[in-house]
């Protein structure tokens, strides 16, 4: 028996077949290897005021330059090194966000150290279980919620700069922490039946 399984997508994943491949392969699916938390997180606080297509185009760029994304040599950075980053066109050469980049490092390096890992402290937020939301259209998916500004507002705490609650938001949407496909997205079922590892939420 051939099953046939929709392609609509979300609304926002429509306008290009590099959005298409990031929503059909990468969207919504729980990540917990820490490297790949540390990207995301510094790619959502790139696209701050910005398009996610306009940080899509830029990714490979950053990923190079940011010697992808590993924490412990990022920390190490120089201000002959910043001014490189500075001078690369293919990056978002806003000074703020580039350096916060390096100052989250830090903070990401003294949760792995107090947690036993950056995914185990994220996760805890939603107790370990993606959140299954059921939105029927785009327009009714908010930018922020509770949850998002209760992270928001710890990470800060801990040192963390571009890290608001729309950031942090887009940020669980990205890390599959809530399943944010629309109910007629193709991705939604599929996503809905991810379950990840119970723990203990984060007070």
């Amino acid at each position: 028996m051939t099953i046939i399984t929709s392609s609509k997508r979300c609304l926002w994943a429509t306008s290009s077949l590099l959005e298409e491949n990031y929503h059909d392969h990468e969207w919504g699916v729980p990540v917990h290897d820490d490297r790949l938390l540390f990207e995301l997180l510094s790619l959502e606080g790139a696209q701050a005021g910005l398009s996610w297509s306009t940080i899509l185009k830029k990714r490979a760029a950053y990923q190079v330059e940011f010697d992808h994304f590993e924490a412990n040599i990022i920390v190490n950075y120089d201000a002959h090194k910043m001014n490189q980053l500075l001078s690369n066109p293919d990056l978002v050469r806003n000074p703020l966000k580039l350096k916060s980049v390096v100052t989250n490092a830090r903070a990401f390096l003294e949760i792995q150290k107090s947690f036993g890992g950056f995914d185990h402290y994220l996760w805890q937020f939603v107790g370990g279980d993606p959140v299954q939301n059921s939105w029927k259209n785009h327009a009714d998916i908010p930018t922020f919620t509770d949850l998002s500004k209760l992270m928001s507002k710890d990470l800060k705490a801990r040192g963390f700069k571009f890290v608001g609650p729309i950031i942090c938001y887009a940020y669980m949407q990205a890390i599959g922490m809530i399943n944010d496909h629309t109910v007629d997205c193709f991705r939604y079922e599929q996503l809905k039946k991810t379950v990840s590892f119970k723990i203990n939420p984060l007070n």
